[in-house]
């Protein structure tokens, strides 16, 4: 059960306190009854809530695809610099959303914000094996050499240890445009190990996450809402 006004609240319709306001003017329905009070418990799930006779949708939480631009933190807030909560619109702004796996300030591509931590809890955690595609430009063609290494999994000079990635080319003829499939998410992952293998990432793009890729559609910035289908997907595995 939730009180009518903060249910207004957490799906963006008004705040707490113009909800009020709405309630007195006699604007706010509860199963087709005018609602005398804005602390008057209703049930989400089943009550059927309206405001100026549109029913409002309710959602528990919020799953949002976001075509992530360069220079944009990847975080909830941030005094110094624009974060990717900064950029959606007002009416899917709410509390409690945040970025599920961060994207580097210029990295691009997929992003998924949700208010959702159990959700974003399993996606990342590795014995889901998500496993997440990019796409790297780099500053020379990556070797047979390097690419087997990668494929092997590297460990670096300070211990840390990289999985085993899935490693393959948009164009055999151009070793610098490279697809890395990885299942973790350590800081920096994909940058490190290709440093390791004597490559630098100048371009950086995520463009799936599990079975679940980037809108086409969406251009930098662009959001949208992420289906129940979609979300299943995810978690679908992939096998490439």
């Amino acid at each position: 059960m939730m009180r009518l006004d903060k249910f207004l609240s957490s799906q963006n319709i008004c705040s707490r306190k113009e909800a009020a306001k709405l309630v007195r003017e006699k604007r706010v329905a509860v199963n087709g009854v005018i609602a005398a009070r804005s602390d008057m418990k209703t049930d989400p799930e089943r009550d059927i809530i309206e405001v100026d006779g549109e029913a409002v949708a309710y959602r528990k939480y919020l799953y949002i695809m976001m075509n992530k631009p360069q220079g944009v933190l990847s975080a909830s807030s941030d005094r110094s610099a624009p974060t990717v909560i900064d950029l959606l619109p007002d009416d899917l702004k709410r509390r409690g959303l945040f970025p599920a796996g961060r994207l580097d300030k210029d990295t691009t591509g997929l992003l998924i914000i949700t208010d959702d931590g159990d959700f974003a809890h399993k996606m990342l955690a590795p014995k889901s094996e998500v496993y997440k595609l990019y796409r790297a430009q780099l500053d020379k063609p990556l070797s047979d050499k390097g690419k087997a290494s990668l494929e092997t999994g590297v460990t670096l000079a300070d211990g840390t240890r990289f999985r085993p990635a899935r490693i393959s080319f948009n164009n055999e003829n151009d070793r610098t445009d490279v697809f890395a499939e990885i299942s973790e998410g350590k800081y920096h992952e994909i940058k490190r190990m290709f440093a390791f293998v004597g490559c630098e990432v100048e371009k950086l793009q995520r463009i799936r996450v599990g079975n679940l890729s980037l809108d086409e559609n969406l251009l930098p910035g662009e959001v949208r809402l992420i289906s129940e289908k979609e979300l299943k997907s995810i978690f679908s595995g992939h096998n490439s």
